[in-house]
């Protein structure tokens, strides 16, 4: 995924949570849709959007749904302030470049395409006869879709992620085992960095779809943060474990964010995203982890001492055999942390077992 698209869906988002169902000017837009007059609305009174506007009559006054509906009666735009409080100027003729490119072919749609792609602004385009709610911002067009159309797109996803995410469970817990005993080879750490990037970008579809949603997204939101809360900071200390010295952490989260949905499968093109030859083998590369995932799963440790721990001792192993005396000299750890974390990691490791065999 490139940064221009990264940043072209970010824009987009921003847009659906203006008309998300639940605001203001949702209301005013689900009258509008429901009476079939259809409308324009441009939103954002920059120099650029006054600058292309005839006619019409100033209000200036507060925004409520009913104003607006009633407004899109007449034949012209509407004009409301960036933050959707204030309806500026209604019954407007826009007067766009006609040089600019257009793929529309109805008339209020072909102006809010070049209105949107020479102010910059965001522009709704409401069909009369389609009932069909148009979002235009530069190069960007999305038509609304029924709720409860992208209700049950969000449903499907949410069954997927379930899935990724019970995998990406079994593939740490694993890894966990293997960190216990010094036996991890290069594919098992990568495979949970391709289990995590997995689910992290399923997750991603659905906030795209919980913004949509707006207040009817709550309850889906809540399974989203139950099932992936802690997901992003796992890999992240995947990542400070396994990363070769030569590579910061920030760009390994950039190269593998770059990588396409077929990419990721491979897991050669994820060891080359986070810093490792080509020519190198997975399946006979023993790598040791420096300890930082598994000391973030004892409770109340917190990331500072995690890293001077690790700093200090160098690798997992030599911090699962250090003593309460050599774990108590590292600064911010004292007695009864030292004690703490040697406790924590029997337990993890004694869990994992379980977990494992059972």
């Amino acid at each position: 995924m490139t940064k221009k698209f990264l940043n072209k869906q970010a824009k987009l988002l921003s847009v659906l949570a203006k008309v998300a169902p639940g605001t203001d000017l949702r209301h005013g837009i689900n009258h509008i849709v429901s009476a079939r007059t259809g409308a324009l609305i441009v939103i954002g009174d920059t120099t650029h959007v006054m600058g292309i506007i005839n006619g019409g009559f100033e209000l200036n006054c507060d925004f409520i749904p009913q104003k607006l509906y009633e407004l899109a009666k007449m034949d012209g735009a509407i004009i409301l302030d960036e933050e959707v409080k204030k309806i500026l100027l209604a019954n407007v003729h826009l007067v766009p470049d006609p040089s600019l490119p257009t793929s529309e072919t109805g008339m209020r749609h072909r102006t809010a395409e070049r209105v949107a792609r020479q102010t910059k602004a965001l522009v709704i385009s409401i069909s009369q006869k389609r009932d069909t709610v148009s979002l235009y911002l530069d190069d960007i067009k999305y038509a609304l879709q029924d709720i409860t159309v992208v209700l049950s797109k969000a449903n499907q996803a949410m069954q997927t992620l379930e899935k990724y995410k019970s995998r990406l469970d079994q593939v740490s817990e694993n890894l966990s085992a293997l960190e216990f005993e010094d036996l991890v080879v290069l594919v098992d750490a990568l495979t949970v960095i391709q289990r995590a990037e997995m689910v992290k970008r399923v997750a991603a579809e659905i906030r795209h779809y919980i913004t949509e949603l707006g207040t009817d997204g709550r309850l889906i939101n809540m399974q989203l943060e139950e099932l992936v809360g802690s997901v992003s900071q796992d890999t992240l200390m995947v990542l400070k474990d396994y990363l070769p010295d030569s590579l910061e952490v920030k760009e390994a989260q950039d190269q593998l964010k770059k990588l396409t949905a077929d990419e990721l499968l491979e897991l050669d093109n994820i060891a080359r995203a986070i810093g490792f030859q080509s020519s190198v083998n997975l399946l006979d590369k023993s790598v040791h982890p420096r300890g930082y995932r598994l000391l973030s799963h004892i409770p109340r440790l917190p990331n500072k001492v995690i890293a001077k721990i690790v700093e200090r001792f160098g690798s997992l192993q030599a911090v699962i055999h250090a003593s309460v005396g050599a774990l108590d000299e590292v600064e911010g750890v004292g007695e009864v942390r030292a004690r703490a974390i040697q406790d924590g990691l029997r337990r993890l490791k004694e869990h994992n077992l379980l977990e494992r065999y059972s």
